[in-house]
């Protein structure tokens, strides 16, 4: 995707052709400007003239959307050191061949276009079943990482603010909408014994944006070297279940739910807190209401107010998804009937109201 020309696009490619100069000796051939996301930074893929290295990738910071957090609540950390640590952990993410950290640019590994989504979508049934096991085994290694230091990613956490916030975007662009202003009430209580289920679970790092999107895999690499992290400034410390509930319960990959709880199963004992199956399952549940619900939200939010229609694709797998975990949750704990009420009256593509 080539960006429209403009003078502050021109001074920004000429700002990474120089630094990838000077920090590599390398002449950069072609820009190529990637397809935006939900999110306002900006990348762009570059290509090299020659060398060993034939592109990278340039990360570009940019003014964010105070809407992505809670009032009061710090922007996101930048990617380094949490990308650096979880290098040293072995943990796959990019790497980084250089930065102008004044200007917000990192130039990253170029770790190919290719994305958990679109391989799973290619992939018959047992290879995607196995593209799943070497995902989600990235779990527990990321939960086994411990705090050295300086990482701003152990500061942060799920909390009740977070989730409070999630419950108000949920009820401003999908539940009063759907159901009325009577459902406010309803979706934050829900949200405040979500919140009461996160104070008592054990807190390990999370990467936060664990969806198949932020899953790549390398070109040539065997079973167990080919999957690589992206987006991970927003790493955080979270329950144990809420990266299985970023990858399993993906809006861009609609996983049926047996093959959900045959991966579930698997990983369950090998967590370091390894919950109890029932703890784990109720938990796993609440946090998809949490998650689903806010990017439900967001879906919407960024069509109607940024006129961004591209994720409402996504949002009946989506609305699925939280009617599913609903209607378990209620089964468990009558607080969220009438949550699973209020989901129940809310349409596939809610923008269609």
């Amino acid at each position: 995707m080539t960006a429209p020309a403009s003078p502050e696009l021109a001074e920004l490619e000429s700002a990474l052709r120089g630094l990838v100069e000077r920090a590599l000796g390398a002449r950069v051939a072609r820009i190529e400007w990637l397809p935006g996301q939900l999110g306002l930074r900006r990348f762009a893929r570059l290509r090299l003239a020659e060398g060993p290295i034939a592109s990278l990738i340039a990360r570009i910071e940019a003014p964010e959307d105070p809407a992505g957090r809670p009032a009061g609540v710090a922007p996101e950390p930048p990617l380094e050191p949490i990308r650096a640590l979880l290098e040293r952990e072995g943990i796959p993410v990019p790497a980084r061949r250089a930065a102008d950290e004044h200007a917000g640019i990192e130039i990253l590994e170029d770790v190919g276009a290719l994305t958990l989504a679109a391989a799973a979508l290619a992939a018959s049934p047992g290879e995607r079943r196995a593209l799943y096991e070497e995902a989600c085994e990235l779990v527990p290694r990321l939960q086994r990482v411990r705090d050295p230091g300086g990482v701003a990613a152990f500061d942060r956490r799920m909390d009740e603010a977070l989730l409070s916030y999630k419950a108000d975007l949920f009820c401003e662009w999908v539940a009063v909408p759907a159901a009325g202003p009577a459902a406010g009430r309803a979706v934050k209580e829900a949200f405040a014994r979500i919140a009461e289920a996160v104070r008592e679970a054990p807190m390990r790092l999370a990467h936060r944006d664990l969806q198949s999107a932020n899953v790549h895999l390398r070109a040539g690499q065997p079973r167990g070297s080919r999957l690589v992290l992206i987006d991970l400034q927003g790493a955080l410390l979270a329950p144990p279940e809420y990266d299985l509930v970023c990858l399993l319960r993906d809006s861009y990959l609609d996983l049926a739910w047996e093959e959900v709880l045959r991966q579930l199963a698997r990983i369950r004992p090998r967590l370091p807190d390894a919950p109890a199956e029932e703890e784990f399952a109720h938990r796993f549940d609440l946090l998809t209401l949490s998650r689903k619900g806010k990017d439900l939200a967001r879906f919407v939010y960024a069509a109607r107010r940024r006129g961004d229609s591209r994720y409402l694709r996504f949002a009946p797998t989506t609305v699925r998804a939280l009617q599913a975990a609903a209607g378990r949750a209620a089964g468990r704990d009558p607080h969220f009937r009438a949550l699973a009420e209020i989901l129940a009256s809310v349409p596939e593509q809610p923008c269609a109201r």
